[in-house]
């Protein structure tokens, strides 16, 4: 199982400011609403809609914001989400994926394409770089959850592919279809997870110079200030030198 660098969790960084932190919970309410109604609005019979009531809940999104939108949902007056993927590139060739729920497509595509234009990068078409990703399951785990050896051992015993671990957190990999049977077994052995969904792994990691990470980032920054963007993934990397440069 490969290591994990320190600073790939550029785009898994949470903000403590108001602001970011009511779009933060915008965000989870939309896909609490998605997951339900796109599936049964009870969680226990959802697996998507129970991996992202287990974020929100890591996220202190308040009880009330949860339970307010799955009533939205089971009362079928919620909105309506598309599911969007945007594939483009950024500064130092880095490789992006943007997924996005939106009721709006052209609202949301002008704030993808505005964002990449002003910040050193540029849409490309569908397959773009997905083809340098592989879509699997991602459970993560804060670093207090236990040592890297343990949570190794433990993901192993699930039946996890891939364990990465740094002084902040542990991430761990899954085939799709494993994610919610490996989640349950973690569970059961390291509690509860931070988090637990599909996400984009990239193949290899770019390393980028600290002018390229500056922009990167700001770019990076530009889409998750959208409303209708619910992550994005990258193939970058930084060294130490770099991120030091960046402090």
């Amino acid at each position: 199982m490969a290591g994990h660098s320190k600073f790939k969790n550029i785009m898994y960084r949470k903000g403590a400011q108001d602001a970011k932190r009511a779009r933060l919970f915008s965000k989870l309410a939309r896909e609490i609403m998605t997951a339900a109604k796109t599936g049964n609005s009870d969680p226990a019979f959802n697996p998507r809609l129970r991996a992202v009531i287990a974020t929100a809940k890591a996220a202190s999104m308040p009880k009330e914001n949860i339970e307010r939108a799955l009533k939205k949902a089971e009362g079928n007056d919620a909105e309506v989400y598309e599911e969007i993927r945007y594939e483009g590139f950024g500064p130092g060739g880095v490789a992006l994926i943007v997924e996005a729920l939106t009721d709006n497509r052209n609202r949301t595509a002008t704030d993808v394409r505005t964002a990449f234009a002003k910040n050193g990068g540029n849409v490309g078409s569908t397959g773009a770089v997905s083809h340098q990703f592989d879509r699997m399951g991602l459970i993560t785990y804060p670093a207090s959850a236990g040592s890297a050896d343990a949570v190794f051992e433990a993901a192993l015993e699930a039946g996890a592919t891939d364990v990465e671990s740094n002084e902040a957190f542990h991430e761990i990999w899954t085939a799709p279809e494993a994610l919610h049977e490996v989640a349950k077994a973690l569970e059961a052995r390291l509690g509860e997870a931070e988090g637990a969904k599909l996400a984009w792994r990239p193949h290899s990691l770019v390393e980028v110079s600290a002018e390229d990470a500056r922009m990167l980032i700001k770019l990076i920054d530009a889409l998750e200030e959208s409303d209708d963007v619910q992550a994005v993934y990258g193939n970058h990397d930084m060294t130490d030198d770099v991120a030091d440069a960046l402090a």
